[in-house]
């Protein structure tokens, strides 16, 4: 069965990355995700702590300069122009599609989870003709279990045994240390 969201527009992280990319500097690693991190906490999307957020930045980077979006030059990343205009222009798209309140999103969407929901709008029908039981006659069926009831003073019993039996360790442990 295939997945409602198999094909997912890019992420936050990612288009966050092709925006700073976008505007020409060349930037290191570290930087690079300090600004990063700075847009993200603006938009209060920086979830999941800053070392989960670096190590997803720095895969979502590396995908970019695997696709050729970005270019590493040393330690150094920069943007490539037309490749990022096609990216920003591509996410924006996905984003229109998804974005809430949007008829055509809407509709797909009600469309995919139709396909994939367990819970269908139609009535549920049974599988086997439904049978009523009626009771049956059984010895057992009116007999009452036997309940076990409370003696009184059952805890004092256990207690003063309790007494009784610290006792007579004492008494071989004493017995034990005299021979």
């Amino acid at each position: 069965m295939k997945s409602a969201f198999s094909r997912r527009g890019p992420d936050i992280v990612t288009e966050e990355l092709a925006a700073v990319l976008s505007k020409g500097a060349a930037f290191e690693f570290k930087p690079l995700f300090d600004v990063i991190h700075a847009n993200l906490r603006l938009r209060n999307a920086a979830n999941g702590g800053e070392e989960m957020l670096r190590l997803r930045a720095y895969e979502k980077l590396q995908n970019l300069v695997q696709q050729g979006i970005v270019t590493k030059t040393a330690k150094e990343y920069q943007g490539v122009a037309p490749a990022l205009k096609r990216f920003l222009a591509a996410a924006a798209e996905q984003n229109a599609k998804i974005a809430p309140g949007n008829q055509a999103g809407l509709e797909a969407r009600r469309k995919a989870a139709s396909k994939t929901s367990l819970f269908k709008e139609d009535p549920v029908t049974p599988r086997h003709s439904p049978s009523v039981t009626t009771p049956k006659a059984s010895k057992n069926a009116n007999t009452e279990l036997p309940v076990r009831k409370a003696e009184k003073g059952l805890g004092q019993k256990s207690q003063e045994g309790r007494k009784t039996v610290a006792k007579a360790k004492q008494g071989r442990a004493s017995l034990a240390g005299a021979s």
